[in-house]
């Protein structure tokens, strides 16, 4: 079974039902086309609605599909009703979790009393489990990650900024085969680590620094996340305890995801190994999440998960310790679990590497 028919299938699609697809991931994970546009799914019909700039390219990358052109009469959501109209369409699903506020009364409008309900983030569930092909292109996607922070130890020196190393770090993956970096690079070092979303800036990295990498490349329009702490010669005796910590905390729940899984469970297993050394309160996000197509993706392993792991699953185990003017540390790999276990697709090093 395809992908769109698992999908009708999944929400009990009646024969005068439809499902509208705005979420450019979706629409890529539905049709393979990548281009602007939306999808339009009811039985018997799969429609791509874009226009003159993306025809060829839906007609290319999704065939199977029907490609419609809008116009200045009809734009994309009008000439989505008219489809559904030829089709006796009398009920409509949608990604509330996407459509704005103006484009849903755009709908409104446009589908003239036609009952509208959420799509309540199906092609969302559908993509927790990957399928062999997407494991192939997330793995390759982690490879060249990999292979990029390999280059990038020899690059590191004191002086550079965290911009050039940033710059550096994506060049190497676009120049090893990625065909864009899978989210904003981070560069983090000395003091700046404390925040785990730090920003590259002007700072020059210096004897002493800890520096966090937090990067990946996207490979088949999938992304790999790795994060790495290196030392830029010897570290304080703070600094390499907190790593330390980390390391412990990061191999522990890489090592007990597993089919079955209680997401929430994993979560506090690094919690309580961060907590136990004194560092609790420095320790606020979640400890992962699935990548796929976008580099956030669910189930999460959060203090608030519900959801349990499963054969097919991707998800990265990143823990962290951020002290305020001290300097933060995280380790994260990216891990498929399989039908016994998990295995990491980041083969690089967690140990502490000092440069």
């Amino acid at each position: 079974m395809d992908r769109v028919s698992r999908l009708v299938a999944e929400a009990g699609l009646k024969p005068a039902e439809a499902i509208l697809i705005h979420k450019p991931s979706n629409i890529f994970y539905l049709s393979g086309f990548t281009g602007e546009g939306l999808l339009v799914i009811a039985q018997g019909l799969r429609a791509i609605v874009t226009d003159f700039r993306y025809t060829e390219q839906a007609q290319q990358q999704a065939p199977g599909w029907q490609a419609h052109n809008i116009s200045t009469q009809l734009n994309h959501i009008r000439l989505a009703a008219k489809l559904l109209a030829e089709q006796g369409v009398g009920a409509i699903r949608f990604e509330d979790d996407h459509v704005t506020v103006k484009s849903y009364a755009a709908m409104e409008s446009a589908f003239d009393g036609i009952p509208m309900a959420p799509l309540a983030q199906l092609p969302e569930k559908l993509r927790t489990i990957k399928d062999e092909q997407e494991l192939a292109l997330i793995e390759k996607a982690c490879s060249i990650s990999c292979q990029a922070f390999d280059y990038i130890l020899g690059y590191i020196k004191p002086g550079l900024t965290e911009k050039q190393i940033r710059l550096a770090l994506d060049y190497q993956m676009l120049t090893l085969g990625a065909e864009t970096i899978a989210f904003d690079t981070i560069v983090a070092s000395g003091p700046n680590g404390s925040l785990p979303h730090a920003i590259p800036g002007d700072r020059q990295v210096q004897r002493g620094d800890l520096i966090t990498l937090d990067f990946g490349a996207k490979y088949g329009r999938y992304c790999a996340d790795m994060t790495r702490t290196v030392a830029l010669g010897e570290p304080g005796d703070k600094l390499r305890h907190i790593y330390d910590t980390v390391l412990e905390a990061q191999m522990l729940c890489q090592d007990a995801l597993a089919p079955g899984k209680d997401c929430r469970a994993i979560d506090r297993m690094a919690r309580d190994v961060i907590a136990r050394e004194g560092y609790g309160e420095y320790f606020g996000h979640g400890l992962g999440h699935a990548v796929g197509i976008d580099i956030h993706e669910e189930p999460r392993l959060s203090q608030t998960a519900t959801a349990q792991l499963a054969p097919g699953m991707v998800m990265t185990v990143e823990p962290g310790i951020y002290l305020p003017g001290i300097g933060g540390v995280r380790i994260e790999n990216s891990c498929a679990i399989t039908q016994t276990g998990a295995r990491s697709l980041v083969s690089a090093p967690r140990e502490l590497i000092i440069l």
